[in-house]
This record gives C-alpha cells, sequence and structure tokens, in this order.
C-alpha cells in the first residue's frame, strides 16, 4: 500500500461558540476563541490518498487531478471566508478544527479520482493539528 499526500493552504476567520450556551460558558470553555469579531488562522490542509501503485502511470494518484479536486470542492470554498457563516458543509456546526477536518473530509470522500481518502491532516497554528480518518 503507499499513501500519497497534497498539502494546500487556506486563510478563514471563525469563533468558537455553543449558542446555546450563557456567554460566560462559552468564555469559559473557549476563551478568546471566542471572541465575537471572530479571529483568523492561516490553515495548511494535507489530503493523504491510499491505493496501489498503477503498473502504467506510476502513480496511486494522479496529483493534477486531486490538487483539482482539493481546490473545487474545499479550499475554494474555505479560503478567505468566515467559517461559521459562509461555508455550506459547516453550517450549523461549531468550526473547530476537529470539525473542519471532519467537513473536509466529507467533501473529498466521494470524489478521489483514484485510490481512496485515507487521511485529512489539518494543521489550525504550527503547534494545534487535527488527523482524522474517516468513520470506523
Amino acid at each position: 500500500m503507499m499513501y500519497v499526500t497534497r498539502r494546500e493552504h487556506f486563510s478563514a476567520a471563525h469563533r468558537l461558540f455553543n449558542p446555546s450556551w450563557a456567554d460566560e460558558r462559552n468564555d469559559a470553555v473557549f476563551g478568546k476563541c471566542n471572541n465575537p469579531a471572530g479571529h483568523g488562522h492561516n490553515y495548511y490542509v494535507e489530503v493523504t490518498v491510499a491505493g496501489e501503485v498503477d503498473p502504467e502511470t506510476g502513480y496511486v494518484v494522479d496529483l493534477k487531478e486531486l490538487k483539482h479536486v482539493i481546490h473545487t470542492h474545499v479550499i475554494d470554498k474555505l479560503d478567505h471566508k468566515n467559517l461559521n457563516v459562509d461555508v455550506d458543509f459547516l453550517h450549523d456546526v461549531n468550526p473547530t478544527a476537529e470539525n473542519i477536518a471532519i467537513g473536509i473530509w466529507d467533501q473529498l470522500v466521494d470524489r478521489i479520482p483514484q485510490g481512496r481518502l485515507y487521511q485529512i491532516r489539518l494543521y489550525e497554528t504550527e503547534k494545534n493539528i487535527v488527523d482524522y480518518r474517516g468513520e470506523s
């Protein structure tokens, strides 16, 4: 089994909060990330595809095609957006790094041109990273 990863970048703003909670509880749980005006990150996302190497092409997945799929279904929807209000696949979801990674997975899982989606790794910051491998 071979694993091929494509890395992409997007910038976006969000606010972490639970609308059913009081302001005090949101502040206690989410701290500065609960700022009503929001805050932003320069995210990196790594999309890993697993599969066998095609003996004719030498590829697991054509990276040009994978790049197109990632941009069309993820980057173009997230880049320079407010994740709380502008992104269709994040509506009614608290846009934590964990939930963003799940949303990205859902956007890509049935659209990978060759191989199968193996993992989404999302860097919210240099030190805050989440990995998602779909539902078991």
